[in-house]
């Protein structure tokens, strides 16, 4: 699911003029006592516990205690103000901006009135990710871009590169047009840019175009996929409003998912209708999530669902202007506040000529001569609609709002995880943390990002259905990450608690391969990319003196080195070289240092040019046998449940593929960044352990309050509504 706040009307405001601060008195000191922070900011580290930009300030005595301090804030935008201030001293910067630059003067006094202050620079930043934040292109393939940013007025523009990566600033494949910017007082500033494919794309890869804007720190990039196949595939077909009977994988929601504050609609939410369900009487119902249709138990029965969704239609839901259409009306859903529940899903009955009966879904069929993808059904033929299980590595595919078709590899199973649900799109009101348990995890970049809530994973290799994608977002090292109920449980759990025992079934056709757009960018080439500290280098070299002592070609072992771990990012590793025909086993830790076992020849070790990592071989290791995970589920099963409680930030364990020890199953721990622990044993149990270090998942990953009105607007009348206002905040969450 993903969230839009609506624009309005602005007053225009002017730069702040030269703020001066004395930082520090007799007393205490503040820290930091000048810094420049972002309106908002897209790849910025400094965040509130929702995901806004924010920047901690502290009062402290020459002793290093803290001082006891009333804060305030004054200066700042002549529209929006100077933002807000907690009294823990964490300010948050308003909305938007009408100045290219602005200062704000942080003022902390103690009861006895003596002050000190500190200036802080505001700058414009990115609203939303690019729209589209990836695309598909062949040879001469073009794309139009735009960005926006969290300025009315002013003179500040984007300015866009070409790139190699998304952090880059050169390099890339292509061309860019010239940029084209709409500035106005009463709307935020769009640039607008066209990226031209190359002639010839000899071999799929891709590239970046990066978007920076004036001295803000933000950036954002739209992730180009160059393929050979010439394959153009666009996620703003997903976003639209579909002529009827509308195809599935496209935007939709419930009619009245939005927020209001004074009688005037300040943001609004959105996913993905995902696919076509039917009971054993012929009747047709849309599956999505419970947050998606059923506003995460907050709906009626019998409620509109539209397409597209409110947040592709300005907000505006139907009957109080144009833009969508009701296509079904809300049947049931699992609740989330049940015990008896472990999937988030809902179903609602189709009206009669709005969804297409076939099920067919966006861009889940075969390329056509104009590179584009046809719409198909899924796959039914080979289990009479029920689906398939996930297995780890499948290759998988879904079909969202938001990224559109994209194409990953399952990375867990029996995944238990903790989800945040919320009242509102803004999550301002907390409902519940739920845990879903024997979940299966996706991992891949571009795979899936907020508003794909709802979309259905198939199997890439025949399009049977696999999963209810439901949460996501990235991890520190970059990668997409994502969760999805099995199918079986939905289909399942829906029978029995919303159909009375009524057996449902997927609509679909013949079992068919999916055209897989892949953007790349796994785990293992993440965590090999990142630099290793001194003292993490230090602490392999110690333990190769150990390893060297296990190096004996007659049993297997054919040489050590020192390199980085795949399970552990960041971490050094001791290097294993074990002979590829014989079946070697090596220690899950030396000196402390966890071992990377990496199949070789006596000829590749003794030239140096053996792999570096397990992965970089070709072909790569398949999965570990099914014995191996078999005990490895068992392991989880016994000390998930314990793991979690004594460390409250691991949000989730399930089961996977060591990245060190392809042979070898791992425990998958997904961990709060914010509250990342000192230390993460290597093995638990005996088992190795594979961290993903990430934000937790919650209800919806992008929030804004909206700009001040002119005028009040009630919900049920005609609102003004601009749709340039989108916005994201930081937080990673529920799609």
């Amino acid at each position: 699911m993903i969230v839009l706040a609506p624009a309005v009307f602005v007053l225009a405001g002017c730069a702040g003029g030269g703020m001066s601060a004395n930082s520090a008195n007799a007393a205490f000191s503040i820290t930091p006592g000048a810094n420049t922070i972002d309106t908002n900011c897209t790849g910025c580290n400094s965040t509130g516990p929702q995901g806004t930009p924010a920047q901690q300030f502290r009062a402290v005595t020459a002793g290093g205690r803290t001082q006891n301090v009333a804060w305030s804030v004054s200066g700042g935008d002549a529209s929006s103000g100077p933002g807000t201030i907690s009294a823990t001293g964490l300010y948050t910067p308003p909305n938007y901006l009408t100045a290219d630059k602005v200062q704000v003067l942080v003022t902390a006094a103690t009861p006895s009135n003596t002050t000190a202050t500190a200036v802080l620079t505001l700058t414009p930043g990115f609203l939303q990710p690019l729209t589209p934040e990836n695309v598909a292109l062949g040879a001469n393939g073009t794309v139009s871009i735009t960005g926006y940013i969290a300025e009315a007025g002013g003179a500040t523009g984007i300015e866009y590169a070409l790139a190699n990566s998304a952090t880059g600033a050169s390099g890339g494949e292509g061309s860019l047009g010239t940029t084209s910017c709409q500035r106005s007082r009463e709307v935020f500033t769009s640039c607008t840019v066209t990226y031209t494919a190359p002639p010839g794309v000899g071999a799929t890869g891709v590239s970046y175009v990066v978007a920076t804007v004036g001295g803000s720190s933000s950036r954002t990039a739209l992730q180009v996929l160059l393929n050979s196949a010439g394959v153009q595939s666009n996620p703003a077909t997903h976003q639209a409003q579909q002529p009827m009977a509308i195809q599935l994988g496209s935007s939709g929601g419930h009619n009245h998912d939005f927020d209001t504050a004074r009688n005037t609609i300040v943001d609004c939410c959105g996913g993905t209708l995902g696919s076509l369900i039917q009971d054993t009487s012929g009747n047709k119902f849309l599956l999505s999530n419970n947050h998606v249709l059923a506003r995460s138990d907050h709906a009626a029965v019998g409620d509109a669902i539209v397409q597209p969704g409110l947040i592709d239609n300005n907000c505006t839901p139907n009957g109080e202007g144009p833009g969508t259409t009701p296509v079904a009306t809300l049947t049931g859903w699992l609740p989330l506040s049940s015990n008896q529940t472990n999937a988030d899903a809902a179903i609602a009955q189709v009206q009669s000529g709005t969804v297409d009966p076939a099920g067919n879904i966006l861009e889940l069929g075969t390329k056509q001569a104009d590179g584009s993808l046809a719409a198909a059904p899924p796959g039914v033929s080979s289990t009479g609609g029920k689906g398939e299980s996930a297995t780890l590595q499948l290759t998988v595919a879904k079909s969202g709002r938001t990224t559109g078709l994209t194409c990953a590899s399952v990375s867990a199973l029996s995944l238990d995880v903790k989800v945040d649900y919320f009242q509102d799109c803004a999550e301002t009101k907390p409902y519940l943390t739920k845990t879903f348990t024997n979940q299966f995890a996706i991992s891949g970049k571009q795979f899936s990002d907020a508003g794909d809530s709802g979309s259905l994973v198939v199997d890439a290799g025949n399009a049977e259905p696999v999963g209810l994608f439901f949460a996501g977002g990235i991890d520190a090292s970059g990668v997409g990450q994502g969760v999805a109920n099995p199918v079986a449980d939905v289909l399942g759990e829906l029978s029995a608690q919303v159909g009375g025992g009524a057996g449902y079934t997927f609509v679909g056709g013949a079992d068919h391969a999916v055209s897989c757009l892949n953007y790349g960018g796994g785990p293992v080439a993440a965590a090999q990319a990142r630099t290793l500290a001194d003292a993490e280098i230090t602490r392999a070299q110690q333990a190769l003196g150990q390893a060297r002592i296990l190096v004996n070609p007659r049993n297997g072992i054919l040489g050590v080195a020192t390199g980085k771990s795949s399970d552990h990012p960041g971490q050094a590793a001791v290097l294993v070289y074990v002979d590829e025909a014989l079946n070697v086993t090596v220690p899950g830790t030396i000196g402390g240092v966890c071992t990377a076992v990496i199949p070789a020849t006596a000829r590749s070790v003794a030239l140096g040019s053996a792999p570096q990592a397990p992965f970089q071989s070709v072909p790569g290791p398949g999965a570990p046998a099914a014995a191996a995970l078999n005990s490895a589920v068992a392991i989880k099963r016994q000390v998930a449940s314990s793991l979690m409680r004594q460390n409250p930030a691991f949000f989730g364990i399930g089961v996977g593929q060591s990245l060190d020890s392809p042979k070898e199953a791992a425990l998958v721990v997904y961990v709060d960044r914010k509250q990342l622990p000192a230390q993460l044993p290597q093995t638990v149990d005996g088992l190795r352990t594979r961290y993903v270090i990430m934000d937790r998942m919650h209800v919806t990953r992008s929030y804004a309050a909206a700009m001040q009105s002119r005028h009040q607007c009630k919900p049920d009348q005609p609102v003004d509504l601009d749709p340039l206002d989108f916005f994201r905040g930081r937080s990673l969450n529920l799609f």
